[in-house]
This record gives C-alpha cells, sequence and structure tokens, in this order.
C-alpha cells in the first residue's frame, strides 16, 4: 500500500504537505535503502544529476533552493509536490519551482536528471548551493532573495 502522500487524493495544503514528506522521509531511513546509482555530468556552468531508480523504489528528494529543469528520459511513476500527485511517462521535460521536494514512485525503471546552473564542480559545495538541508533553512534563505532571482 502506498504511503497516503502518493495517494490520489494527496494533500495539497503546503504546511501539510511539508510536514507529510518530512514525516515520510523519516520512517523510510529507518529501512535499508534501495541502491539508485548517480551519474554526475559536468559543462561549463552546468551541472547534470542523473538518478536511476529501479521499479517500486520511492523516492524522496531534497529541497532545492532554485528553479531548475529535469528530464525524465525512461520510465514511468507518480510524483507528489506541494502542487499536487501526477503521473509521468518519459520522455518528459519540466521545471521545476524553487523549494520544491518531492515524493516520487517508480512504476517502472526510471532515469531522471536535474540540470543546474553552477560553476562549481566539487559534488559538497554544489550541493551547499543549491540545496536546502530544511524547511527553515529554505524560508530563511527565500527572505533574502530578490524577487527575479526566484526563477532561476
Amino acid at each position: 500500500m502506498l504511503p497516503s502522500l502518493l495517494d490520489q487524493d494527496a494533500v495539497v495544503d503546503r504546511d501539510k504537505f511539508r510536514d507529510q514528506i518530512q514525516n515520510l522521509q523519516d520512517i523510510f531511513l529507518a529501512y535499508d535503502q534501495v541502491d539508485c546509482p548517480l551519474v554526475h555530468h559536468f559543462a561549463p556552468g552546468v551541472y547534470a544529476r542523473e538518478i536511476r531508480v529501479p521499479a517500486g523504489t520511492i523516492v524522496i528528494g531534497k529541497i532545492h533552493i532554485h528553479a531548475h529543469l529535469n528530464i525524465i528520459s525512461k520510465g514511468s511513476g507518480f510524483v507528489a509536490t506541494e502542487t499536487g500527485r501526477e503521473y509521468f511517462n518519459a520522455p518528459y521535460t519540466f521545471t521545476s519551482q524553487v523549494g520544491t521536494k518531492r515524493a516520487v514512485h517508480a512504476i517502472t525503471d526510471v532515469i531522471w536528471t536535474t540540470i543546474h546552473l553552477t560553476e562549481k564542480t566539487d559534488l559538497a559545495e554544489i550541493e551547499a548551493e543549491i540545496i536546502a538541508p530544511d524547511y527553515e533553512t529554505l524560508d530563511a534563505r527565500l527572505s533574502y532573495v530578490k524577487p527575479q532571482e526566484l526563477a532561476q
């Protein structure tokens, strides 16, 4: 049985979603983790993070500070975010908004790539630049961001 977050009637209230996805993540961390291999790609000013998710796996993503491109090049499944739940089927390309954290249920094997603008090549530095460790940090960081930077 899928967690309620991924059910058809998933909660889309921002604060409730944030609580639910964090609770789901805390529950899942108590179990053995599925290996989802990562492939890192670099080009001048661009970092792409490709994750390979086996069929049947549920992945809880991190909180992204910036809007960024997503390319699903293989597979299908469901994704839940603060804006609701949707089915995806490759090929599918879309933009994630500032503050996105998602739960993904891979129905088939999935290859999902996120693309981020950065000059950095050290993975720890990149993560510090593009990921918020929690919603409190995200909210504090966004309170200092100029409106035109939110679209980046």
